[in-house]
């Protein structure tokens, strides 16, 4: 989590000047929105707040629920509250746009992490690269099924397609693209499930209708916990192997704990990501250039380098 270098997009990508007023960080005021309330989300806020306060800016801060109807209040009435800028994870590419666009027309600088928005409404966009995260937990799940299920695995996964259908798509697509090399895999069930409590149900259901499954993939952190407590409930240890994206205490607790289920994920580096989005918002307010895409690389954590994932329960702990 304290790696702090920032790997941008080919070179070619637009950056942007803005000649925005000349004041100083202190007379700033950032809005900061998340859309879900879980450890990712949580530590961006701290990568915001952190960027906040060393520039001397006041942070506010909200979460819209993932409810667009909640987003577009929030980005409205931080806009008549007279904000300098809007930090934002948008809850849809394209539902999300009309009042981003409202907001950048007032002269609000838009800076989006995490997920983006259409149209050219933000200064600088940070995310992960989505196809790398999923690829990545893939690229494990490939050397389990060929060392461990000799070539051949039932698949399950779990994403969130409703919620952010190009990000989920990119997870799950490039987990199955890379898996698939390890062998023969049978992909018996997709669904949906992004908070821990569906992924325990939807997990569950699926294990009872397909009693030989032996893989469960999910795209982020609620579905990966909801998928390995599914397995658990299942007495299915040993039997089921769990494979996720993100990065927290808890499922780096599953990666050391001996019941053998979760054997890997794919952590993005949200502190950077929430600093950087409020470096980059206060940077064009001052006129500086901006990159227009900001890539943050992911960090690979397994079961079968204990010592790394300790690591990075360390660096989450000096976060707090």
């Amino acid at each position: 989590m304290n790696r702090r270098t920032l790997l941008a997009l080919p070179a070619g990508l637009a950056v942007v000047a803005l000649t925005a007023g000349w004041a100083s960080a202190e007379d700033r005021t950032i809005a900061g929105i998340v859309f879900q309330q879980d450890q990712f989300f949580r530590t961006i806020q701290l990568g915001m707040e952190a960027a906040a306060k060393a520039a001397g800016a006041e942070l506010l801060e909200a979460n819209s629920e993932s409810k667009p109807e909640k987003e577009v209040n929030l980005v409205d009435t931080f806009v008549s509250r007279g904000v300098d800028a809007i930090v934002i994870s948008p809850i849809s590419a394209t539902a999300s746009a009309p009042a981003l666009q409202r907001a950048k027309d007032a002269g609000v600088v838009i800076v989006t992490y995490n997920s983006g928005v259409d149209g050219d409404i933000p200064v600088s966009y940070l995310n992960s690269s989505q196809r790398d995260l999923g690829e990545t937990t893939g690229k494990s799940a490939a050397a389990f099924i060929k060392d461990q299920l000799g070539g051949k695995a039932k698949v399950a996964t779990l994403g969130f397609k409703a919620l952010l259908p190009e990000v989920s798509g990119d997870r799950v697509n490039g987990f199955l693209d890379e898996a698939g090399k390890g062998g023969d895999i049978d992909v018996v069930s997709q669904q949906d499930a992004w908070l821990a409590e569906k992924g325990v149900a939807v997990a569950g259901d699926i294990i009872t209708a397909n009693p030989d499954i032996n893989i469960i993939y999910a795209a982020n952190e609620g579905g990966t916990v909801g998928a390995v407590q599914a397995v658990r409930n299942a007495g299915k240890q040993g039997e089921i192997f769990v494979f996720g994206i993100d990065g927290s205490e808890q499922l780096a607790n599953f990666l050391l704990d001996d019941d053998n289920v979760l054997q890997a994920v794919t952590a993005q580096q949200p502190f950077e990501m929430g600093s950087m989005a409020v470096k980059a918002a206060l940077d064009a307010l001052d006129g500086k250039e901006v990159e227009k895409t900001v890539i943050v690389p992911v960090l690979s954590l397994s079961r079968t380098d204990p010592a790394a994932v300790e690591a990075f329960k360390e660096d989450l702990k000096n976060l707090q």
